[in-house]
């Protein structure tokens, strides 16, 4: 349930960046290099699945489902700074970071603007 008008703004942010993060997943599956011998599906589930149950909490707005996507989040901003730290600034793994750290601090504003 949404609480107020800036909710609905938030709500809007966060979806259009969690669309655009698991856009960015998808992409980095098969650019800049695809791995050899891995199933695709495999990578794709493995990276996906975490954050698709996620999908109708981040749409609807609920309080709850932001608190428990943020901690998974957690894992893929780490993960995104190991590799961008590790690859020298390669622009894929910043802007998965960045991602995934505007993700996180939209979900806490939304979380702030819409208390019951």
């Amino acid at each position: 349930m949404l609480y107020s008008e800036n909710a609905k703004k938030t709500r809007g942010i966060a979806a259009t960046l969690y669309t655009l993060f698991l856009a960015l997943l998808v992409v980095t599956t098969f650019w800049p290099d695809q791995v050899e011998d891995v199933s695709v599906a495999l990578m794709l589930s493995v990276k996906l699945l975490p954050l698709l149950p996620f999908a109708l909490v981040v749409f609807r707005g609920h309080n709850r489902g932001y608190i428990w996507m943020s901690f998974v989040l957690i894992f893929y901003f780490t993960q995104a700074v190991v590799t961008a730290w590790l690859s020298e600034g390669k622009p894929m793994p910043v802007l998965m970071a960045v991602l995934s750290v505007s993700l996180f601090t939209v979900a806490m504003v939304h979380l702030k603007v819409n208390r019951p």
